[in-house]
């Protein structure tokens, strides 16, 4: 890009900066009703174009309708949702101390902790959810409701999308009286510069993250290179290693390797939460189980993945599995469809700790088996992995040391473990949490997920002896 278009691409973050710090004021002292009836009125778009713009996003994607279809339904329920929170007063929460006469400790001021809005935020849109991570996706949801305006970064894989779902969303911010500022989407073909100066920009506050992790370290790096650095919760890559343990292949290998197969080819392994890593034990069941988990995914098609650059970036990575003198391809399809062929490779446990190549994400329809010899060498192989957005373990329901090890090995490095199913599917509820170490996300004591989502974009804030006047307004 050349100087000139680069600086009036420069000029046009300036112009949503300003708009968004414009309206910052006033939509962090909103009432309830008034971020409620957004949310619910964009929830009310949303449905009522359900139809035509899940077209659209197939035209972009290539998803289909009915999972499009499904997806809107997620997005405005928790839009829906984040209202909810918002009229049950959940981003004005407040905790009071009344003051206690006498000198400290036991005598104290009176104190009062607030939560303040922490300003506009920046939100990169995910290629892979083109509804719920993206224009009106729970990034947006949940600063709205915790009272931030919001400048979306679109992503470049769905266009028209996006631009269709930004109008939508304009109409409703008039038709409900809201300031323009409040809700702003910049272009989608913006350079890596420009996403950087919009990091940097000194009006804004925050930044909301869901990608790859190249992009999202780039970006995080810029946020804390800032004279003042300003919170990124980014969300950046996960393994989600599945551990099958022997009492879950007791009576049956076949089903479970079909859920776990389908898991794997689940929106052409573009998920954050696909599994890809297996970790089970060498025995015969075990042996067993693989053979059906290979079974289940031989011959199986899958649609074309959301861009080429994802493809390739697909095809990169199990390559260089493939290449790796430790790995035995068990399987290897045909590539006739327009998708890619699914993938399983395996390793054993002494060759993935020691081959940290091995712990990256893939990003599309493969997954990594890691046989160990005994259940008891399962915490090392998940203590080479770092941080993950999942961990799922079947066959733990009986209380043992060597499951107690497993488990807490799990939390070490999890956001969500799973105890049964698959980790494809995250429900949108106030208990969720969608984060983990790094480099699932930079912020692991956050979620991107749930209602906690809202959290991230509040600050707390303690008055002391505050006059009555301000309490009545805090």
């Amino acid at each position: 890009m050349h100087s000139s278009e680069q600086n009036q691409v420069y000029a046009i973050i300036d112009q949503h900066a300003a708009r968004a710090h414009g309206a910052s004021a006033a939509w962090a002292h909103s009432s309830p009703s008034e971020r409620s009836g957004l949310l619910r009125a964009l929830a009310d778009a949303l449905d009522a174009h359900a139809s035509e713009l899940a077209v659209l996003a197939d035209e972009e994607t290539g998803l289909g309708n009915a999972r499009l279809m499904g997806e809107i339904a997620r997005t405005s329920f928790q839009l829906r949702g984040f209202a909810e929170e918002v009229l049950a007063r959940v981003p004005y929460a407040r905790l009071d101390d009344e003051a206690i006469p006498g000198p400290p400790p036991s005598g104290r001021p009176h104190l009062t902790r607030v939560l303040v809005p922490i300003g506009p935020i920046a939100m990169f849109a995910a290629s892979n959810f083109p509804f719920a991570f993206s224009v009106l996706g729970g990034d947006t949801a949940s600063a709205l409701a915790a009272g931030c305006p919001v400048i979306v970064k679109p992503h470049a894989g769905h266009p028209r999308l996006s631009t269709a779902v930004a109008q939508l969303a304009a109409d409703v911010l008039r038709a409900q009286g809201v300031e323009e500022g409040v809700f702003s989407m910049l272009d989608c073909e913006m350079s890596r510069d420009a996403n950087i100066y919009l990091v940097k920009h000194p009006l804004v506050a925050g930044v909301a993250f869901t990608g790859s992790y190249q992009g999202g370290v780039a970006l995080w790096r810029a946020a804390n290179e800032r004279e003042i650095p300003i919170p990124f919760f980014g969300e950046l890559g996960s393994i989600n290693p599945v551990v099958a343990l022997p009492a879950a292949l007791h009576l049956d290998v076949a089903g479970p390797a079909k859920a776990l197969a389908a898991s794997i080819l689940q929106g052409c392994g573009q998920f954050c939460t696909s599994p890809g890593i297996v970790v089970v034990v060498d025995d015969q069941r075990g042996r067993e189980f693989v053979a059906a988990l290979s079974d289940a995914l031989s011959g199986q098609s899958t649609h074309r993945m959301l861009s080429q650059d994802i493809r390739n970036g697909f095809e990169d990575a199990a390559a260089r599995v493939k290449a790796n003198v430790n790995v035995q391809v068990v399987v290897q399809g045909d590539e006739a469809g327009a998708g890619p062929a699914p993938r399983l490779f395996r390793a054993t446990s002494a060759a993935f700790i020691s081959d940290p190549g091995l712990h990256e994400e893939m990003f599309g329809p493969a997954a990594v088996v890691v046989t160990v010899p005994s259940a008891s060498k399962i915490p090392d192989v998940l203590a080479a992995i770092k941080g993950t957005l999942t961990v799922t373990i079947w066959g733990a329901d009986s209380d043992s040391r060597e499951n107690r090890e497993i488990v807490r090995a799990a939390l070490n490095i999890g956001g969500r473990v799973l105890f049964s199913g698959v980790p494809t599917g995250v429900s949108v509820t106030r208990a969720q949490q969608h984060g983990g170490p790094w480099p699932a996300s930079t912020a692991p004591q956050t979620t991107s997920v749930g209602y906690a989502a809202l959290q991230r974009f509040l600050r707390p804030v303690a008055l002391q002896d505050a006059p009555d006047w301000l309490l009545q307004m805090a």
